[in-house]
C-alpha cells in the first residue's frame, strides 16, 4: 500500500510551504530517510526524508506549488510490482504529476455537482481553516459566516491565504458603489465590456520568470514588514580603535581559537549590551500586545550561494548578551556555514529579538534596512572608510562607519532611538567592554 509523503509542521508559526525542488522523479527508487523533496518556508529551506523505502509513484504537489501542513505531497510504493502497476495505470507516470483538480475537471456535467459536494469539509458543522487564514480573518474582522461565502481554491475547496487576500482586495467595493439608475440605459449606448487585466507577455528580448522558492518567501516577508510604520536614524561612529585592535590580533586569534576575527562579533556584543539598556528595542508588537524579551537573540542576515545569488536568510545567535566575544565569533562562523551549506533547521531561524545586517561587507556605505517584523528594530552596519576628521581643533585620519537604526515607530520614539545609537556609539568608540 502506498505511503504518503506529508508536509510536516516545520515550527509553530509555519503553516504552509513551497515545494522548491523534487530530488527524485516518478519511477525512482528511494531509501527510507533519504532526502526526497526540498521545501521552502518563510523560516527555512530544508530537505525532507522519505517516510519509507520504495518507488516514488506519484508527485501530488509539483515544484513551485504551495502545500499546507499535513497535506500529501507524493506517494511511495514499497512493493515494486504494485509500483509498476500504479505508474502504468497513471499513464506511464505523466499523469501522476497532474494536480488532483485536473482529474476532477474531466468529469461530465452530470457528475460534476456530485463530485463538488465534499469540497467544503466541515468539523462539527464548521469549515476548517488554516491558522494563517484564521489570523488574517481576525485582523480584518472577517467572521466565520463571511469566510464561508468565499470560494476556495485550495485542496478540497478550502479557502487559502490567496483566496482571502483576493476577497479582502475587493471587499466592500460592491456595497459602496452607487445604486443603479432607475431608468434603463439608452439602447444606443451599451455598457463597456469588462476586460480582465492582460497576462504579462515577454517581448522579443525578454523572459518571464515566475516568483518562486526563496525569492517568493523573501517577497512575502518584505510585504509583511512593509506594513509596519518605521523610521530610520543615522549616526557616524569612529571605529579606529576597533580596526587597530583587529589588525594586531586577527592572526593570533585564528591560531588560538580556530575562527577568524571579523568585525561583526564586535557589533553584536555592543548591540546586545545596549539592548539591555533600551529594552523596548528588544521587544515586539503583535495583536496590540508588546512582548518584552529579557534575553537577546540576535538575527544575522546572511546571503546564500555564490555572490549572494541564493537569496537571504536570517539565522539567530542565541543569548548573545551573556556570551563573550570569542563565543559569539564561534557561533557566528558555525551558523553562517550552516546557512551557506543549506543545513539550517527551523530552530536556527526562530526566536530572534533584534536583527543586524552588515551591507558594509560588500562595500555599501549607507542604506535604510527593512525591519524584520514583528521585531522592533534592525541595525544596518555600513562600510568603514578612512577619512579626515577634526579632533580638538586638529585634522586626523580616522576610520569612520555609518550605522542606521530602523525601528517600529509605534513602540519606539525618536528620542529612544537617538539615545540607543549614542550609547552604541560610546561603547564602540571607548572599546572598554571588550577588555
Amino acid at each position: 500500500m502506498p505511503v504518503e509523503i506529508l508536509m510536516p509542521e516545520l515550527g509553530e508559526s509555519v503553516h504552509e510551504g513551497t515545494v522548491s525542488r523534487w530530488l527524485k522523479k516518478v519511477g525512482d527508487f528511494v531509501k527510507e530517510d533519504e532526502p526526497v523533496v526540498e521545501i521552502m518556508t518563510d523560516k527555512v529551506n530544508t530537505e525532507l526524508p522519505s517516510p519509507a523505502s520504495g518507488i516514488l509513484v506519484k508527485i501530488t504537489i509539483p515544484e513551485g506549488a504551495d502545500v499546507e501542513v499535513f497535506h500529501e505531497m507524493g506517494l511511495i510504493e514499497p512493493d515494486e510490482a504494485a509500483a509498476k502497476a500504479f505508474i502504468a495505470g497513471a499513464g506511464g507516470g505523466s499523469s501522476a504529476l497532474e494536480p488532483t483538480e485536473t482529474v476532477q475537471s474531466q468529469a461530465t456535467p452530470d457528475t460534476a455537482p456530485a463530485a463538488a459536494t465534499p469540497l467544503a469539509p466541515a468539523i462539527e458543522g464548521r469549515r476548517w481553516y488554516t491558522p494563517v487564514v484564521r489570523a488574517m480573518a481576525k485582523e480584518h474582522g472577517v467572521s466565520d459566516q463571511e469566510l464561508a461565502t468565499i470560494p476556495g481554491s485550495g485542496l478540497d475547496g478550502r479557502v487559502n491565504k490567496k483566496d482571502l487576500e483576493g476577497y479582502l482586495a475587493t471587499r466592500g467595493k460592491v456595497s459602496q458603489s452607487p445604486p443603479p439608475p432607475s431608468a434603463p440605459a439608452p439602447t444606443s449606448k451599451q455598457a463597456p465590456e469588462f476586460k480582465p487585466p492582460a497576462a504579462v507577455a515577454a517581448g522579443p528580448d525578454q523572459e518571464i520568470v515566475p516568483l518562486a522558492g526563496m525569492r517568493k518567501m523573501i517577497a512575502e516577508a518584505m510585504v509583511r514588514s512593509s506594513q509596519v510604520p518605521v523610521v530610520s536614524t543615522l549616526i557616524e561612529i569612529d571605529v579606529t580603535t576597533m580596526v587597530e585592535f583587529r589588525t594586531r590580533n586577527k592572526d593570533s586569534f585564528l591560531e588560538t581559537y580556530g575562527v577568524k576575527l571579523t568585525y561583526t562579533p564586535f557589533f553584536i556584543k555592543a548591540l546586545a549590551e545596549t539592548l539591555h539598556q533600551f529594552p523596548m528595542l528588544n521587544a515586539s508588537l503583535q495583536d496590540n500586545q508588546i512582548t518584552m524579551n529579557k534575553k537577546v537573540h540576535m538575527g544575522c542576515a546572511v546571503s546564500l550561494g555564490k555572490d549572494g545569488e541564493g537569496g537571504l536568510i536570517v539565522p539567530v545567535l542565541r543569548d548573545v548578551d551573556s556570551k563573550s566575544l570569542i563565543e559569539i565569533a564561534k557561533d557566528l562562523e558555525t551558523i553562517a556555514a550552516k546557512a551557506r551549506g543549506n543545513t539550517l533547521g527551523v530552530s536556527d531561524v526562530q526566536g530572534g529579538t533584534f536583527t543586524i545586517t552588515n551591507p558594509g561587507s560588500y562595500g555599501a556605505v549607507l542604506g535604510t534596512p527593512m525591519i524584520n517584523a514583528p521585531q522592533a528594530g534592525i541595525a544596518g552596519i555600513y562600510g568603514i572608510i578612512q577619512k579626515p576628521v577634526v579632533i580638538n581643533g586638529m585634522i586626523a585620519l580616522r576610520h569612520i562607519m555609518n550605522v542606521v537604526l530602523t525601528y517600529d515607530h509605534r513602540i519606539v520614539d525618536g528620542l529612544q532611538a537617538g539615545r540607543f545609537l549614542q550609547a552604541f556609539k560610546q561603547r564602540m568608540e571607548n572599546f572598554d567592554f571588550f577588555k
